[in-house]
Formats: structure tokens, C-alpha cells, sequence
């Protein structure tokens, strides 16, 4: 999945309120549906695998998944959802939403199923998440009910939009439930962070860094480097070179006084770096303001 060619497709996002013993018989779906639990319980079956389903749950059902659910006698169930494409096609606004099993399609609704990019790898999502930040997640999923339901100028736009925020939520919510040694230490990582970002005029160890941080050396740097992509030193340079990048295109400042301002010890050493990093000399962003 290219995630910067998202072009999502709105099919349907409504909040609906399913009696007690209200049961969907097995079906596939054309299209992707996103299903919030907000309220009561529900036994959901995906292929041969059942899932319980409790406020603050999320549900993923893939293109040509057969899937059903189940509410329980005690209590009705709202199930707030939306069904989108990932990628809108010339058909998206002709494929309906879909309450058959594949065996009962005619040959024109078996043309509708989209291709299922969220069963393999870079981005497997599963069909049960049950999210940390659920009160962003059901904010947004009803934001987006809203504005599909009122249809105000340029909502299809807005839907897009918001779309694109619930879609980065919940992949966030996934790579930090993959990490969980990142999501106990956010916090104290992002003040490491500020720590470094504070501190442009020198070079880090990371010996002080794990000491700020309170953990191991080798804890931190692991732990680091899964929640910003690169090691603390590598991260620490990457913005000190940025800095640089600022200064060299915004100001008039000579270069020889930007690599002492920014902590390295020679002009040599800080041409050396600049050069890994961007692949150009520093002086190569000398008069480019706004490129």
C-alpha cells in the first residue's frame, strides 16, 4: 500500500443501533468496512476465527472476507461504521454495499471486489484492534458520520481528509501496540527528544542520553531508534544538519560560524558531515530560500 497515494473513497459512514439478538448472517464485502463498537457487545466471526467484541473495539472487514456477527439477548449494539475504498476507481461510486455471500454474486458484482492490500506486508492490519487512544479514534469516526450525513459544500473533500486522519491514527495505534516497549516509555522519549533538540550546539554521547532517559544504554538506544527510525546519535546529527540547512538558506551567517554555532569542531568536520548527510556541500544551500 503506497500511502502517499491515498485516494480514499467514502461509500457509507453511518451510526446505527442494532436490537438485542440481531444477527448478520455470513457475507463478503465489495469494499472495506470499519466498524466501531461504541455501545453493548457483539460476537463477530471472521472466516473461522470469532472475536468479542466490547465498547472502544474496532473491526476491519477486508474485500471478499466472509464474515458475520452476533448480538447478544442482553443489550442492543450501536456500531458506528464507514465502507471505503483505499484507492478510488472510476466504479467507486456504482459498487454497492454488500449483504450476500460470494457463492449468491451475480458476474457484474464480482467485477466490484477491490484488491485487498491490507492482508500483506508493509501493512497488515488485523481484523480486531482494540485501540489505546480510543476517544481520538471514535471522535473522528463520528466526525466523519457527521459530515457525510449533512453533506455540506465540498464534504466528499473533508471526508477525505478526515479519513486520512482516522487511517494515520490507527496505523500509529498499530505500530505502538507492535512496540509496547516504546508506548510504556513515550513520554520520557519525547523529553529526550527535547532534550536534543535543545541542544544543537554540541554533540550528545549516549551515555548522557540514556541517563536522561533513566534506562540502560543499550534499552535506550533500542527503544529509541524503534519510535523515531534511527539511532539517538544518527537522530541527533540528522537535526543539527537540518539546523544548519535553516541557517545556510535564511541567513547570511558564513558557514564557518553556522558549523561552531552548531557544536562541531572544525569547518572540515562539519563540511564532512553536512556532505554524508545531503550528499552536497554545505554551500550548496547558499541562496536557495524557498526551494
Amino acid at each position: 500500500m503506497d500511502l502517499s497515494a491515498l485516494t480514499p473513497y467514502v461509500r457509507k459512514a453511518m451510526d446505527h443501533t442494532a436490537p438485542a439478538g440481531w444477527h448478520l448472517r455470513e457475507r463478503v464485502l465489495f469494499d472495506y468496512e470499519l466498524l466501531y463498537v461504541k455501545e453493548g457487545r457483539v460476537l463477530v466471526t471472521v472466516r473461522d476465527r470469532a472475536y468479542e467484541g466490547v465498547p472502544g473495539d474496532l473491526f476491519l472487514f477486508k474485500p471478499r472476507e466472509p464474515h458475520s456477527l452476533r448480538v447478544g439477548t442482553e443489550s442492543p449494539f450501536r456500531q458506528p461504521h464507514i465502507h471505503f475504498d483505499l484507492y478510488e476507481r472510476p466504479d467507486s461510486p456504482d459498487v454497492k454495499i454488500s449483504f450476500k455471500p460470494e457463492h449468491e454474486m451475480t458476474a457484474q458484482e464480482h467485477e466490484w471486489f477491490r484488491e485487498d492490500v491490507l492482508s500483506a506486508p508493509p501493512f497488515m492490519v488485523p481484523n480486531h484492534i482494540r485501540p489505546v487512544g480510543k476517544s481520538a479514534v471514535e471522535a473522528l469516526v463520528f466526525a466523519m458520520i457527521d459530515e457525510y450525513e449533512r453533506k455540506l459544500p465540498y464534504y466528499e473533500t473533508n471526508l477525505k481528509g478526515l479519513f486520512v486522519q482516522l487511517w494515520t491514527l490507527l496505523l500509529r495505534e498499530l505500530h505502538w501496540q507492535e512496540r509496547p516497549h516504546v508506548l510504556s516509555n513515550w513520554e520520557t522519549l519525547q523529553a529526550v527528544k527535547l532534550l536534543m533538540s535543545r541542544s544543537l550546539d554540541r554533540e550528545l554521547t549516549v551515555d548522557e542520553l540514556a541517563a536522561a532517559a533513566n534506562m540502560s544504554k543499550y534499552y535506550f538506544i533500542r527503544a529509541f531508534k524503534s519510535a523515531f527510525g534511527a539511532p539517538p546519535i544518527k537522530y541527533h546529527l540528522t537535526m543539527r544538519i537540518e539546523k544548519a540547512k535553516e541557517l545556510i538558506q535564511f541567513t547570511s551567517m558564513p558557514v564557518t560560524e553556522i558549523a561552531a554555532r552548531l557544536g562541531f569542531p572544525s569547518i572540515h568536520a562539519f563540511s564532512r558531515a553536512f556532505r554524508h548527510a545531503e550528499g552536497v556541500a554545505p554551500t550548496y544551500y547558499r541562496g536557495k530560500k524557498g526551494e
